[in-house]
């Protein structure tokens, strides 16, 4: 586990496999994303580090259900008082409801995926949803965090806008590999996915938080640029 400033008051937390963001807003605390199952002790030892309470967390906002972003979310919803949200479409997988739709592997994606381990990750456990969001819906942090449905990487997939300070989380949207920012893999809908990363190309954006690799500076110009340059 490591813990890295992105900027001040968000916070990057790398686990075993993964990653989430930590927001502070001087008291109350939010977290994007909860990383595989196992890693509750990861993100006790995160708050320790950064001299937090465990007991401030507010919320857990999961912006998919795929294992290695909604497998810690019942650990965390564990600690007292912390309320889950995730898009309604999402809500009834993480729940343990229904089974989760697998991507529409290409070969090229589904040898990454083993070459990653990611089919070894343990399933994450089901966990209540506490707020079913939806397309435009505002959370309480970050001076108010508007939700963004980016439909393609999963059918309820989200990003979480935070127009003052110019935050993104995109979930994964968007990936930064190589210092490239890129269109997620492991798509359920490839064309529906390009769709949602052109959207969020559009928003002004200062940073982009990512699913995967770091954040994305300077992210409306890059994102854009990225854009305008796929097919379609």
């Amino acid at each position: 586990m490591d813990v890295v400033e992105v900027t001040p008051g968000l916070h990057m937390i790398l686990l075993e496999f993964g990653q989430a963001y930590l927001w502070d807003d001087g008291g109350p605390l939010t977290l994007v994303d909860a990383g595989i199952a196992g890693s509750g002790p990861d993100f006790a030892a995160a708050f320790d580090r950064l001299g937090l309470r465990r007991e401030d967390l507010r919320r857990v906002v999961l912006t998919h259900y795929h294992e290695d972003h909604a497998g810690g979310a019942a650990e965390l919803a564990a600690w007292g008082g912390v309320e889950v949200l995730a898009h309604r479409l999402e809500a009834p997988v993480i729940r343990g409801e229904v089974p989760a739709p697998p991507p529409d592997f290409t070969p090229e994606e589904r040898e990454l995926h083993r070459s990653l381990g990611a089919h070894l990750l343990p399933p994450a456990p089901p966990v209540r949803v506490d707020r079913e969001l939806d397309d435009g819906d505002v959370i309480d942090f970050g001076g108010g965090a508007r939700v963004v449905a980016t439909p393609g990487h999963t059918d309820g997939s989200i990003a979480v806008h935070l127009p003052a300070p110019g935050v993104l989380f995109t979930g994964d949207t968007v990936a930064h590999v190589n210092d490239e920012a890129l269109p997620g893999v492991f798509n359920r809908d490839r064309e529906a996915l390009l769709g949602s990363f052109r959207r969020l190309a559009a928003l002004d954006a200062r940073v982009a938080c990512v699913g995967h690799g770091p954040p994305v500076f300077d992210a409306g110009a890059r994102l854009s640029a990225v854009a305008a340059a796929l097919p379609g």
